[in-house]
C-alpha cells in the first residue's frame, strides 16, 4: 500500500516536473508561503481625563493603529484599568512612562496655546508610551521631533523608521512585559 503511494505520487512530480513531448511545460501550482499572523498586542487607554482634547488622543491612537501592525491602541471598556492614562493640565505635553505600552500622558495647554497641533501632540506623546524617544531638534516628517518642528507643522503619523523601531520594540518584547 504505501510502496503503491509512493510510487503513484513520484509519478505525479515526475509528469509534472519534466515538459511533454508535444506539449509546453506543465508546471505544479505553487501555494503562496504562509507567513503566520502574529496578533497585535493590544494596549489600552483612558482619555476621560484628556478633557477637550479626547477626540485628538482617539485620532493620535488611531494613526498609529493605521501605521504599525505589532501593537494596536483601544479605548478602555468602563470600569477597566487602562494601559496608558491621558491627561489634560495647563503644562507643556510630556509623557511619563512605565515599562513598554504603560504610563501617563499629559496633553498639555501650553503648546496648544503656542499653535501646535493637537492630533501631533497626542500621535507624539503615545509614541513615548510605544518606546519612542523624543528626537529633537528634527524636521515635520519625523513625529517624534515634537515641538522642535515648528507650529506649522501638523504631521501626526510616524516615518519608516519610527514605525519600524515601535514594531520591533513589540516583536522583541515578552507578552508579560506589557502588563
Amino acid at each position: 500500500m504505501h510502496i503503491r503511494t509512493l510510487t503513484g505520487g513520484l509519478a505525479a512530480v515526475l509528469v509534472m516536473s519534466f515538459p511533454l513531448l508535444d506539449g509546453p511545460a506543465v508546471a505544479a501550482p505553487s501555494a503562496p508561503a504562509a507567513s503566520p499572523a502574529v496578533a497585535a498586542r493590544v494596549l489600552t487607554y483612558d482619555a476621560s481625563g484628556a478633557a477637550e482634547f479626547r477626540s485628538a488622543v482617539d485620532r493620535g491612537a488611531a494613526v498609529w493603529n493605521e501605521s504599525v501592525d505589532s501593537v494596536e491602541l483601544r479605548p478602555a471598556a468602563s470600569g477597566q484599568r487602562a494601559d496608558i492614562r491621558v491627561l489634560a493640565d495647563d503644562g507643556w505635553p510630556r509623557a511619563v512612562p512605565g515599562s513598554l505600552g504603560t504610563g501617563t500622558v499629559y496633553i498639555g495647554r501650553q503648546a496648544v496655546d503656542q499653535g501646535h497641533h493637537t492630533v501631533r501632540i497626542a500621535a507624539h506623546e503615545l509614541g513615548h508610551m510605544l518606546g519612542l524617544p523624543d528626537r529633537k531638534p528634527g524636521p515635520c516628517s519625523r513625529l517624534m521631533s515634537g515641538a522642535s518642528a515648528g507650529t506649522t507643522c501638523t504631521n501626526a503619523y510616524p516615518n519608516a523608521a519610527e514605525r519600524t523601531e515601535v514594531e520591533g520594540n513589540f516583536d522583541r518584547a515578552p507578552a508579560g512585559a506589557l502588563m
